[in-house]
């Protein structure tokens, strides 16, 4: 049996969230790269690929090239991120000049999936949240937040870009405890 995913909680995502101080730019960088991961659940070598030619800002398509197992899937993001995705990209563009990489490096190469790693991990202790967190916590619990939100797993499935739903299935942990919750108290429910 698989192990059941680290997810973070609403809670601590607006800790991850709150902790960047985006007076500077990287912090900005960073932020946005995080809150891109937790409304995508993007691959850290997808999201370390991702082009400004890859998503739409009018839309808020955005297509994942060559991900995992070098198939291209679509997903759809809101407004929200799309705003923030707007600003990043004019903070870009006043430092860098154009920029064909969403988030890059000084040299406007790709970054390395260590140092993402290390800026997560470093802002979530930073914030307070005693989980090891990863980028692939950060998948987790956008796919775990997705199938609470919509009770679809191919959906889930579908978003994440898995060819077999089993792999998805380990997800339906969350639905689990939902569904205990109910079986305890539907008779009252009834009354």
């Amino acid at each position: 049996m698989r192990k059941i995913p680290e997810v973070l909680t609403i809670e601590e995502q607006t800790q991850l969230i709150n902790i960047f101080n985006t007076r500077y730019f990287y912090p900005v960088r960073n932020k946005t790269m995080i809150e891109l991961f937790l409304y995508t659940g993007l691959r850290v070598s997808e999201m370390i690929n991702l082009q400004w030619r890859d998503i739409n800002l009018m839309t808020g398509q955005l297509k994942v090239v060559q991900g995992k197992g070098s198939k291209d899937r679509i997903i759809w993001i809101g407004e929200d991120i799309l705003e923030k995705l707007h600003e990043w990209k004019e903070k870009q563009f006043n430092r860098f000049g154009k920029c064909e990489l969403v988030f890059c490096s000084r040299s406007k190469n790709n970054l390395d999936p260590k140092d993402i790693r290390d800026m997560i991990k470093k802002y979530a202790i930073k914030s307070g949240i005693n989980k090891n967190i990863s980028c692939h916590t950060l998948r987790h619990t956008f796919a775990t937040d997705l199938l609470r939100a919509t009770k679809n797993i191919r959906l889930v499935q579908k978003a994440l870009g898995h060819s077999d739903l089993s792999t998805t299935m380990i997800y339906t942990h969350i639905v689990d405890d939902e569904f205990e919750d109910a079986l305890k108290n539907y008779r009252k429910m009834l009354k």
